[in-house]
């Protein structure tokens, strides 16, 4: 549900009651991941999705009825049923399976408090993470902890305190990875007694992509990655270039030296660095620090011809070839882009397949998975 907490926490603050249909498992070829929500409120008001369209009908019902009764409820839905020959009914035409969880969040509800604070976290921007049991003895269904980015704990699950400590300690790791999943456990917190399992959603601040020089293509590179939910800075040395006005959709535009910033600003696994800037005396002494960084992405602009001088460049500078191998030069993919648009999307479509382990290749004709099941591991600097 973090996933659509902007809206739920707008309707929370205003005293609706709400039902929330989440992603908890997946199995096969799905559209959408665990963590993935729909949810309606009592005037029939619906946003989010748990399927991209496949079961959207059936699962809008499920959130009225458990409005109603006040009862949450879990269902699985898949393309299995051997009568249903075109896929018209409620199922997955894609042909995986989905579980689906649908819990009510009325004002007598219980876990409201605590859900009404993750929801409020998650929509300012805050680290959180959210654990939901799933599945396991009645006594514990509905049981809600949340657990902030400084380690603080609300709420519970109402069973053995050890269940509360053992999720936390999870729910910190999945935090700390930016993972949503499902753990199991015994109900008393050890692999004894009844099992339980835990839905756990991370909510993070909204990873970092970082373009270096004010350049045409910088302009169009911001549009796509705040389309893509990156906080996007624009870094150059030049004042003229560097301005609010070539930029608005940034949301922050700095005049600095790009190696200078760098050394000074914060990153993380998550942070893509674009660099745009194509001249040596901002190319080399930036990336001969950004290869040196955990970071997801670096990519670099220029022809060929650039990239072999800019790597002869860095290897002069002292920069070893393991680092160097982490370089996306020329930047982007092999699109055939000619527009400042065309690059720019030839740059995010280069930066999702390297979070999502995609190859970039056509599906037409392909053989390989469409859905990723687990990203690549960001590469450590040497």
């Amino acid at each position: 549900m973090l996933d659509i907490a902007e809206e739920l926490n707008a309707w929370a603050a205003g005293g609706r009651d709400f039902a929330v249909a989440t992603v908890v498992a997946v199995s096969g070829s799905a559209p959408r991941l665990p963590g993935a929500a729909l949810a309606v409120d009592a005037g029939g008001t619906a946003v989010g999705s748990v399927s991209g369209g496949c079961v959207e009908g059936a699962v809008y019902e499920m959130c009225r009825q458990a409005l109603a009764d006040g009862r949450p409820v879990l269902e699985r839905f898949g393309y299995d049923d051997p009568d249903d020959q075109d896929g018209l009914g409620a199922g997955l035409t894609c042909g995986g399976t989905i579980d689906v969880l649908v819990v009510p969040v009325r004002a007598q509800s219980p876990d409201r408090p605590v859900l009404a604070a993750a929801l409020a976290a998650a929509a300012n921007g805050r680290a959180v993470a959210l654990a939901r049991i799933v599945a396991g003895p009645p006594a514990l269904l509905g049981g809600t902890l949340l657990l902030d980015g400084d380690g603080t704990r609300h709420g519970g699950f109402g069973g053995h305190p050890e269940l509360d400590r053992t999720i936390a300690a999870e729910a910190a790791a999945f935090l700390d990875a930016g993972r949503t999943g499902t753990v199991e456990a015994g109900e008393s917190g050890a692999r004894c007694g009844a099992p339980v399992t835990v839905l756990i959603e991370s909510a993070l601040p909204p990873p970092r992509m970082i373009v270096f020089g004010a350049v045409d293509f910088a302009a169009a590179l911001v549009g796509v990655g705040k389309f893509l939910g990156f906080h996007v800075t624009v870094c150059d040395a030049r004042p003229v270039f560097t301005t609010r006005d070539r930029f608005p959709e940034a949301d922050e535009v700095v005049v600095d030296w790009p190696h200078r910033y760098l050394e000074r600003t914060a990153t993380d696994a998550r942070t893509v660095l674009c660099v745009l800037t194509h001249d040596p005396k901002f190319d080399v002494p930036l990336l001969r620090h950004a290869l040196g960084l955990p970071v997801a992405y670096v990519g670099a602009m220029g022809s060929r011809r650039t990239h072999l001088d800019r790597l002869e460049r860095l290897r002069e500078a002292g920069v070893t070839d393991r680092r160097l191998a982490r370089l996306r030069s020329p930047i982007g993919l092999d699109l055939g882009a000619r527009t400042p648009e065309e690059t720019a999307l030839s740059i995010a479509a280069e930066i999702v397949a390297a979070r999502r382990g995609g190859g970039g290749t056509s599906l037409t004709g392909a053989h390989t998975p469409i859905h990723h099941d687990i990203p690549p591991r960001v590469a450590s600097p040497a």
